[in-house]
């Protein structure tokens, strides 16, 4: 594990190989070692070491399979946006909490301009968003008000991060 140790927790620095292996997994977690090693110019065992290091350092945070949400019965998205009351930071935290227990909500963010928060919110159709919302409401007595975008059509939907390739 000597590079894990002395690359990135060390320094935290992600070197040109780091990049190009997260740039493979992040579009096919499954792809086989040996597999990724021919295309960044590693041995096998090399690019396991970096990826176990990739994972220690929590770089790759998770891998996970991505449903399509019509396929599930959430064919509704919404964007929400959410106004808490000023000047009360803890409200960020309990609702932070009780996103995070609620499926539903894919993303949330603070945020500045006209909204404190923006929430990502998946639903069955408008009652069931109905629903999610008033429970927020109920839960979190802080937050002033909600104005929801509906998506009409999702243009692109995706968590890949840039490695500096494209």
């Amino acid at each position: 594990m000597q590079y894990a140790r002395s690359n990135l927790r060390e320094r935290g620095v992600l070197d040109e190989f780091d990049r190009k292996i997260l740039a493979i997994v992040q579009r096919d977690s499954q792809i086989k070692a040996e597999a990724i090693a021919d295309q960044v110019g590693l041995s096998a065992s090399a690019v396991q070491r970096r990826l176990r290091a990739l994972r220690a350092a929590g770089i790759i945070r998770a891998e996970i399979a991505v449903v399509d949400p019509k396929a599930a019965g959430q064919a509704m998205s919404f964007i929400a946006g959410l106004e808490v009351e000023r000047d009360n930071y803890d409200v960020l935290q309990k609702l932070q909490a009780w996103a995070d227990r609620t499926e539903a909500i894919q993303q949330l963010y603070y945020v500045t301009g006209a909204v404190d928060l923006v929430a990502v919110i998946l639903a069955r159709d408008v009652e069931d968003y109905d629903a999610i919302t008033a429970r927020m409401m109920r839960d979190n007595p802080l937050i002033r008000r909600i104005t929801t975008n509906v998506v009409l059509k999702p243009l692109k939907v995706g968590l890949y991060v840039p490695m500096g390739e494209d």
